[in-house]
């Protein structure tokens, strides 16, 4: 803990300026690169902010793990000396005990962005959100970093026997352990700003992760081989200190929640298009990009976790049930 304060205190020695200035600045941070859909969404939100406050409020955005990794940012979200940040919901669970949020990724049950952004804009959205004032965190909206797929350092994965013994960096929480050992890999945790050396060295052999990460993290420069199998999305929370939140008034609160909720839709949306595009970049750069012939087989293999899963949170249930009723 010590050594995430001196790493942000020199940034954050201003807090939230007191309710009746006219100006109000925000620092928020995120793990992944400058040039990553989580800077893209958090620019979004922010320009969002500043037109509902009338320039009153001010987020300023710190990407490349500048404020700390996902854990950094949530240990110092819950003890207030980090004002925001965009956490994925991966990490959730595992590092603050917010188990619900694992509903976001049960393997193959969510099909498209759209059909993810319009869960997350209804009330179930709001009731994940709301799980996190508990955790002395006040969630506001979600963004995407791009539907999940498979990359490969040494081959290209067609069958689902190819997974067997592959050395595949996970997020190490139970539902994706779960999830890759009924794939057949052998899942290895690794801290995401470990996976381009560890690719390159050949540490790992693989890496389960998006495609806006594989060109955003250059891993493409060490991994020429992606299967898109589309196990599950990877939702960012922007999330505020219930700190640096209970300081401001209540109508910058009203546009921060706005805000957030807008934000969401366009940036899914927005992710959506890249999808392809991201992929025609990967190709110009020698990325061979297949389908797993057998996927039908994968997601059989995969559907006991899930079951499993269902049965460890209501809210991960009640996700579910609204997901398969508008298939």
């Amino acid at each position: 803990m010590k050594r995430l304060v001196g790493l942000v205190g020199a940034l954050l020695l201003a807090a939230v300026v007191p309710a009746q200035a006219q100006d109000i600045v925000l620092k928020f941070g995120h793990a992944a690169s400058s040039k990553h859909l989580f800077q893209t969404g958090l620019e979004i939100f922010a320009k969002k902010v500043a037109a509902k406050t009338g320039g009153k409020v001010e987020i300023e955005v710190y990407g490349d793990r500048q404020l700390g990794d996902d854990k950094q940012l949530l240990e110092g979200l819950q003890i207030g000396v980090i004002d925001g940040a965009l956490v994925s919901s991966a990490t959730l669970p595992l590092v603050i005990g917010a188990s619900a949020f694992d509903a976001l990724q049960l393997p193959f049950v969510v099909g498209s962005y759209g059909q993810l952004a319009k869960a997350l804009g209804s009330p179930i959205g709001q009731r994940l959100l709301d799980t996190l004032e508990a955790k002395q965190i006040k969630g506001l909206g979600f963004i995407e970093a791009g539907q999940r797929h498979f990359l490969s350092r040494d081959k290209q994965i067609s069958t689902l026997a190819d997974f067997a013994g592959e050395k595949t960096r996970i997020v190490p929480i139970p539902l994706h352990k779960a999830t890759w050992e009924a794939v057949g890999v052998n899942p290895i945790g690794l801290a995401y700003g470990e996976v381009y050396s560890a690719l390159e060295t050949g540490t790992i052999d693989a890496v389960e992760i998006n495609l806006s990460s594989v060109q955003s993290e250059s891993l493409y420069e060490s991994a020429k081989h992606v299967t898109l199998t589309g196990h599950y999305f990877w939702p960012g929370v922007i999330m505020m200190s219930g700190v640096a939140w209970q300081k401001l008034p209540a109508d910058i609160q009203a546009a921060l929640v706005e805000a957030g909720k807008e934000a969401t839709q366009e940036e899914y949306a927005l992710a959506a298009k890249q999808e392809s595009e991201t992929a025609e970049f990967l190709r110009g750069k020698g990325v061979e990009i297949g389908k797993l012939t057998d996927l039908a087989e994968m997601r059989a293999r995969t559907q006991p976790v899930v079951d499993r899963w269902l049965t460890k949170d209501p809210l991960i249930q009640a996700f579910y049930d609204q997901i398969k009723s508008e298939q």
